[in-house]
Formats: C-alpha cells, structure tokens, sequence
C-alpha cells in the first residue's frame, strides 16, 4: 500500500475514534437524567434493540457477507461487551459514580497488558509513559477518595473485559467486514441486556424527550459509534486506540461543563490536560517507534 494513503488512513482512524470518544462523553449528562426514570439494563436493552434494527436497516445484506470465522469473532466480541455494560452497572450500584468511572478507564492499562500477552505486541516505552500519564489523569479526573470493595471489583472486572474487547476488535476487524461485525455484535449486547433484565419486565421511556435521548443514544452513540471504532480498530493498535479513547471522560467533564452547567474546576482542566498529553503523545511520535504491525488472527 502506497505509504502516504496508509497514513491518512491511520489519521483518519485517530480522528474517528477520537469522534466516537466525544459521542460517549456526551452521553453522561443525558444518561444520569434518563435513569431517574428508567432502569439502566432496561435502557440499555431498549437502546441496543433500536441500534440493531437501525443498522439491519441500513444494510440488509452485511450479515449474510460475514464469513463463519468472522461471525464467531463477533459474537464473542458482542458477548464481552455486553457482560461488561452489566457488570459495570452492577458496580455502580455499590461504588460512587466518579470512582466507577476511574476503574472502568483502567481498560487504558488493561489493554497493553492483554495485547503484550495474547497478541506477543511488544509496547514500547513512550507508550507505557502515556499509558500511566492518562491513568494518572483519570485519577485527578474522577477520584477524591478511593477504597477497594465489591463495588469496585465488579467495575474492575468490567474495565477487562472492555479491554479484551479492545484487543479483539484489533486483532480480527477489517474494514470491508465493519457493518457486518458490528450488526452482530449489537444485536448480541442487545440480547445479553434484555435476558438480564426480562425477568422482571423491561420498563420503557415514558417521555417524548427521553424516546430522543434513547434514538440519539441507540443510532448515533451505539450504531455509528461502535461502527466508528470497529472500522477504526481495523487500522489502529489495541493500546492506541484505548489511549484516544481515555479522553472520553475528558469529553464528558467539557459537556458537563457546556451543557449541563458543571462547574470548571482545576482537577477537571489538570485531569483533563494529562489525559490530552498522553494521546497527543502516541499520536504525534513517530509511527516506527510507538507501535509495530498488528496482528489479525484469523481463527
């Protein structure tokens, strides 16, 4: 491949990921409104279900294009997300919400350990120091206090799990497979939520308002944006991708701030700032010495 459309791919990749972090981010406001009136697996079953149907719309026929093998991959994949949103909510339950959103972002640290192990990546120093600066910054982001109960351990076992899903995804997507993988694996998170919550009846939006926040959060931030990262991880490192992705809670503070009149603290612009600095750092190194070819695995 012709070296400089390789770059603009990658740039391209980055850029797509860094929209799909902002999309989340922009989801936290919205969310905490919404599950004064609606169960969290409920909504979580209902936004899913809305994404699978919105994608099989859109393209009919990218299911029936997936190979056996790629099926299989993402299934799994759909099947580690799924279990992930369910014990990350059963972690917050027992955990406040700051602390729950620093140890789910601990997948920035999971994800170069998994991928050095089940991929052999070799990761390179500059990317450990970015790993630790944007842990750090989560760190300065989110906690005032911290102790290890229950509650944090679920939500740990969650921050796995999401980095497996990392991994996966950079090691079996492709970008002509994009659509397909990712109809999949929303139409198993949608199944793995709803038989979680099924059993006591699924409760839904009552409001006009919260059916637009849930069509938001189901196409725009479920549908396009694990579509975004499926295809973005087609073309990017595991720890890389979980590196921009960091910035998500970064996202979340600024739309707290500019829509949900938060205030504009130090630890925020501290928090935030390293949390920049550690992807500025492994996207503006060059290539050769932050990351080496990834792995596709094909069984």
């Amino acid at each position: 491949m012709d070296p400089a459309h390789d770059r603009r791919t990658t740039l391209l990749a980055a850029v797509a990921l860094l929209a799909v972090a902002a999309c989340w981010g922009s989801t936290f406001f919205l969310i905490k409104d919404l599950l004064d009136r609606v169960p969290t697996l409920d909504f979580l079953a209902v936004r899913f279900a809305i994404a699978s149907l919105a994608l099989l719309l859109v393209a009919p026929k990218a299911l029936g294009r997936l190979s056996p093998v790629v099926r299989r991959h993402a299934v799994v994949l759909g099947l580690l997300y799924g279990v992930a949103q369910i014990l990350q909510t059963a972690g917050l339950a027992h955990t406040p919400a700051s602390i729950s959103g620093f140890v789910t972002g601990l997948y920035v640290v999971c994800t170069p350990l998994l991928a050095a192990a089940i991929l052999r990546t070799r990761i390179p120093p500059i990317t450990w120091v970015a790993v630790a600066l944007a842990t750090v910054g989560l760190g300065v982001l989110a906690l005032n206090g911290f102790s290890i109960g229950y509650g944090e351990l679920i939500t740990l076992s969650s921050a796995v799990l999401y980095a497996l899903h990392i991994v996966g995804l950079g090691a079996w997507s492709t970008a002509q497979d994009a659509v397909g993988m990712t109809i999949l694996q929303i139409m198993v998170i949608a199944l793995v939520c709803t038989l979680a919550t099924v059993h006591d009846g699924i409760v839904l939006p009552d409001r006009t308002s919260d059916w637009v926040s849930v069509g938001y959060m189901a196409v725009v931030v479920g549908a396009l944006g694990l579509l975004g990262q499926t295809w973005a991880q087609a073309h990017l490192p595991p720890t890389r991708s979980a590196i921009i992705m960091s910035m998500e809670p970064v996202f979340a503070s600024f739309f707290a701030v500019w829509l949900g009149g938060e205030d504009l603290t130090t630890r925020l612009l501290l928090g935030g700032s390293m949390v920049l600095v550690a992807m500025l750092t492994v996207e503006l190194a060059p290539r050769r010495v932050v990351e080496g070819e990834v792995p596709h695995i094909a069984v």
